[in-house]
């Protein structure tokens, strides 16, 4: 496993540490699960923001869910 160093002010540490203990985690947990739901929300912002402006344009290409169970063959 790999070690990421960060310098923060020492009130900055003082809130992560406490927001830590407050969800009984480590502080390398909560920045390591804070970091990646954060890279989640904007991946799925952007997808979203990709399925409004074709939604727009006109060129939103859909199909029924029946379909899609077919084609799994649920």
């Amino acid at each position: 496993m790999s070690v990421i160093s960060l310098r923060v002010p020492e009130n900055e540490l003082n809130i992560f540490k406490s927001y830590a203990k407050h969800n009984d985690k480590s502080l390398s947990e909560i920045i390591r699960i804070t970091m990646l739901e954060r890279i989640e929300d904007e991946y799925d912002l952007k997808a979203f923001e990709e399925y409004e402006a074709e939604k727009q344009s006109g060129t939103l290409k859909t199909r029924p869910v029946s379909e899609l169970w077919k084609e799994l063959d649920l």
